[in-house]
């Protein structure tokens, strides 16, 4: 891979990562809002103006609610919307090329071509459409977005000047931190990742005595949130919701099968899947012993090779701690989901950038052309992605088609239909859902009414169904 060494060229990397993220993410502007986003973006009180969003505080994810509330302060509509969110993105991917690049400085690779190459594949895999085109997919990009630059800010302290490290390390990054569990809850690995952080550093002999001091303010913060966000009934039903899904031990025997799946999906990006509806497996078998092996064994072998072998080690414990948020204790309605691999697909992309930086050594010819063969293919599979976000209609016909026994998404995908006045497929696809689910009572509601009459003829009286009136 080239070298980045002169000023000049030093620039050239970041303007590439956000012209990559602008041509691979623009049809994302033409996307609708979908599924969750008529809850908690169109249809909440509390986030239709800022005086709506003041008057609900304090409350759960309350910056996230600003963001939305600010959005819909615009008066920009849904576009507005994806513009913030293809924005974030960006910045994410400028976040990560300065943490890749400052990797890259505490070891032997220095080349700065590998630090730009995991960057691109970070920010134009598909995967990641469900933390950008989904409109409410933002809880988690904006989340990472102030993690990120936690973890960033504290970079730039130990590489400072001891006045300014004060301010960076233990003011600057602590704030950045709380806005991003503010944002999202996942944002409580900000310190687990500046250990690991201080691990991998090399250039520098390591101590634990010197790590949780460098972090201690974090901890801090974090001992105190915890209990403090308890206080809040936002979060004590969110506990209680949680808990009665699943016990803790059953959920973490159920996301060792999701771990799998989502592992799954950085590679089939044939096969996205807005809703999967995997079956909860609440015992053992030898799919989960496996996967629970596999886990142990690459953490166990990251973590003692972290200084000799710091990029792949890194890259291996990033992806877990980034992960464990959720897959491990409190269970969701929904085992699992795109989004949760936002922040941790740094991890797997730096593994394939320290694997084609190698081959490069030998094969230079043949790695520039692995690389630029594996983002060009990223790039038009996230565009194509993007296209089934444009419409409620298109996007439950792409779930039915990944998951065809999902009667939640045939019943979505009949009030999508339903709002477009096509009440004969519309009742094609409730009839479908129940012919899934016997039980599934609002496919059952839907066709009684449909039945009934009232869902009559005409564009206006069909919009009185939204896609979003079955969760």
């Amino acid at each position: 891979m080239p070298a980045v060494t002169d000023t000049g060229s030093r620039w050239l990397p970041p303007l590439l990562v956000v012209l990559a993220v602008a041509i691979a993410w623009a049809n994302a502007l033409q996307a609708s809002f979908q599924f969750d986003d008529w809850d908690v973006i169109v249809r909440d009180p509390r986030v239709q103006s800022l005086a709506a969003w003041w008057s609900s505080m304090p409350g759960m994810r309350p910056v996230l609610k600003l963001s939305y509330a600010l959005n819909h302060a615009s008066g920009l509509g849904v576009v507005g919307f994806h513009a913030v969110n293809i924005l974030i993105h960006a910045g994410n991917g400028l976040l990560i090329l300065y943490l890749m690049r400052h990797l890259e400085m505490q070891t032997s690779h220095r080349s700065g071509g590998l630090a730009f190459a995991a960057t691109l594949i970070f920010v134009l895999h598909p995967v990641q459409t469900e933390a950008v085109t989904y409109a409410s997919g933002r809880s988690m990009s904006l989340s990472t977005f102030f993690a990120l630059a936690s973890v960033a800010v504290w970079v730039a302290g130990r590489s400072t000047r001891k006045e300014h490290a004060v301010i960076h390390m233990y003011v600057a990054s602590p704030l950045l931190m709380l806005l991003g569990i503010a944002t999202k809850e996942s944002a409580v690995m900000v310190p687990a990742i500046l250990l690991l952080w201080a691990a991998a550093d090399i250039s520098r002999p390591f101590s634990w005595r010197q790590a949780w001091r460098e972090s201690a303010v974090h901890w801090l913060l974090l001992l105190a949130a915890l209990p403090t966000a308890l206080l809040l009934p936002a979060y004590q039903q969110f506990l209680a919701t949680s808990l009665a899904t699943r016990p803790v031990a059953e959920n973490l025997v159920a996301q060792l099968h999701g771990v799998a799946y989502l592992l799954g999906q950085l590679l089939d990006i044939d096969h996205l899947n807005a809703d999967p509806a995997l079956p909860v497996l609440t015992t053992l078998d030898l799919d989960g012993s496996l996967v629970l092996a596999g886990i142990v064994i690459a953490a166990g072998m990251a973590i003692s090779n972290i200084r000799r072998f710091p990029l792949p080690a890194f890259a291996v414990l990033w992806f877990l701690l980034w992960m464990a948020p959720g897959n491990s204790l409190l269970a969701r309605l929904d085992l699992v989901n795109d989004r949760q691999l936002y922040t941790a697909l740094a991890g797997p992309a730096l593994l394939l950038a320290v694997a084609i930086h190698r081959l490069g050594r030998q094969q230079r010819y043949l790695a520039v052309t692995g690389l630029s063969a594996v983002l060009l293919l990223e790039g038009f599979a996230t565009h194509l992605r993007n296209d089934v976000y444009r419409d409620e209609v298109g996007f439950w016909r792409d779930v039915v088609v990944q998951s065809p026994h999902n009667a939640r998404a045939w019943n979505n995908l009949g009030i999508a239909l339903a709002t477009e006045c096509d009440l004969g497929r519309a009742e094609a696809a409730w009839r479908k859902a129940l012919a899934t689910d016997p039980g599934y009572v609002r496919a059952a509601v839907n066709l009684r009414l449909l039945d009934q009459g009232l869902l009559p003829e005409g564009l206006a009286p069909c919009r009185n169904l939204s896609p979003g009136d079955s969760p």
